[in-house]
C-alpha cells in the first residue's frame, strides 16, 4: 500500500515541464540541475532539490531504470506558490516505503527523508512503470 495523498489538480495556468534522463548514477546532479534551473527563486528550493535527487537515487538503485539502457524522466510542475515533482521509472517488483534504519545505517533514509520535508508524497505504478511524487508548498489538499 502506498502513502495516501490528497486529491489535487494544479490550476490551468501552472507551469510544467518534464525531461527524460539516461538511467545512469551522473544523470541525478543532471536531474537537480535542471530542476534548479526552472526552480530558481523559489522557496522551496533546496527540499525539492534534495527531493529530486533522493528519488532519482531510488529509481536508479531500486528500479529497472538502474539497469543498462534504463531510463527515468522527471516532472516538474509549479503553480500557486507550490511545486510537484515527480519521477517515473520503469518499475520493479517491490513498493516504495519509508523504512526505519539504524542510526549507523549508511542508506535507506531517502523516502523518510521526502516525507518529513514534502507537505505529501504519494506513488503509483507497477513493475513496468511507476511514478513517485512529492508535493512542496500551499497547495496541498486544495481541490480544483
Amino acid at each position: 500500500m502506498f502513502p495516501a495523498m490528497p486529491l489535487m489538480s494544479a490550476a490551468p495556468d501552472a507551469q510544467r515541464w518534464l525531461r527524460a534522463f539516461p538511467g545512469e548514477p551522473v544523470q541525478a546532479s543532471a536531474a537537480r540541475r535542471f530542476t534548479a534551473t526552472l526552480l530558481a527563486g523559489c522557496p522551496h528550493l533546496d527540499e525539492v532539490l534534495l527531493a529530486v535527487d533522493e528519488l532519482v537515487v531510488n529509481a536508479l538503485r531500486h528500479t529497472k531504470s538502474g539497469q543498462p539502457g534504463g531510463t527515468f524522466t522527471v516532472e516538474i510542475t509549479r503553480w500557486d506558490g507550490a511545486v510537484a515533482v515527480a519521477v517515473t521509472d520503469e518499475g520493479a517488483l517491490s513498493e516504495p516505503v519509508v523504512t526505519e534504519v539504524p542510526d549507523d545505517a549508511e542508506c535507506g533514509r531517502g523516502l523518510r527523508t521526502v516525507s518529513l520535508m514534502a507537505s505529501g508524497w504519494g506513488w503509483f505504478g507497477n513493475d513496468r512503470a511507476r511514478t513517485v511524487t512529492a508535493l512542496f508548498g500551499t497547495a496541498l489538499g486544495a481541490a480544483a
